[in-house]
């Protein structure tokens, strides 16, 4: 229970860790951030980690004067781990994914795979993309393509995209809207809505993939 309010604390008062992180470890801040987000998107057990409102809170705090974080070298440098992360992931659940699957881990059931795979099948390629904005799913969707069909030179181009978009877009929001007074008072309501507007078109999707079909 205490580690699950730790990381609920991180998730809430990331600007409060990460600024106190830049003032403690100076350029090795990048570093910290490209494990970071490596980890998010490569590991399949690190789903909880910050992706999204890490990527804001860096892009806010490389708009301040006198920070030691250029924006361009974090999204050259975040842009790589997030690349590099999902190909890991894909090459992890090429090489064990059915394993992994076979029944011996209970909270891994194989109705999971298939119905995740089913995902694949009706939004093909784009759903790396479409993955690339809602927590935990980015994390084990380049693990289920590995474990699908998925050529890995479709995956790659689609990985590439949204790689770019993903970590263009966040950290741009913080950048330029990030350091505005408001959101920096409210910056645990700033997080929460960013979960909240990751995970929408999911539960649109879901909302209307379960309504009753027309005769």
């Amino acid at each position: 229970m205490d580690i699950l309010l730790k990381f609920v604390d991180l998730f809430l008062h990331l600007d409060k860790y990460l600024d106190q992180a830049v003032i403690d470890y100076g350029l090795l801040i990048y570093g910290i951030l490209f494990a970071i987000i490596f980890a998010e998107t490569g590991l399949v057990v690190t789903p909880f980690l910050p992706g999204d409102s890490l990527l804001f809170m860096a892009g806010a705090i490389a708009a301040r004067p006198g920070n030691p974080m250029n924006v361009f070298a974090l999204f050259a440098l975040l842009f790589v781990a997030a690349f590099l992360g999902d190909t890991v992931n894909y090459q992890v659940g090429k090489a064990v994914g059915h394993k992994a699957f076979s029944g011996q881990i209970k909270w891994l059931k194989k109705d999971y795979l298939d119905k995740t795979q089913d995902f694949f099948v009706r939004y093909g390629g784009k759903t790396i993309i479409f993955a690339r904005f809602i927590p935990i799913v980015r994390t084990f969707a380049p693990f289920v393509a590995g474990i699908g069909t998925m050529a890995y030179s479709k995956f790659i181009s689609f990985n590439v995209i949204g790689a770019i978009v993903w970590v263009a877009v966040c950290l741009a929001a913080g950048y330029f809207f990030g350091n505005f007074e408001i959101v920096k008072k409210n910056f645990s309501l700033v997080v929460l809505g960013i979960i909240v507007i990751s995970i929408l078109p999911a539960i649109v999707g879901a909302l209307r993939g379960s309504a009753p079909k027309a005769a």
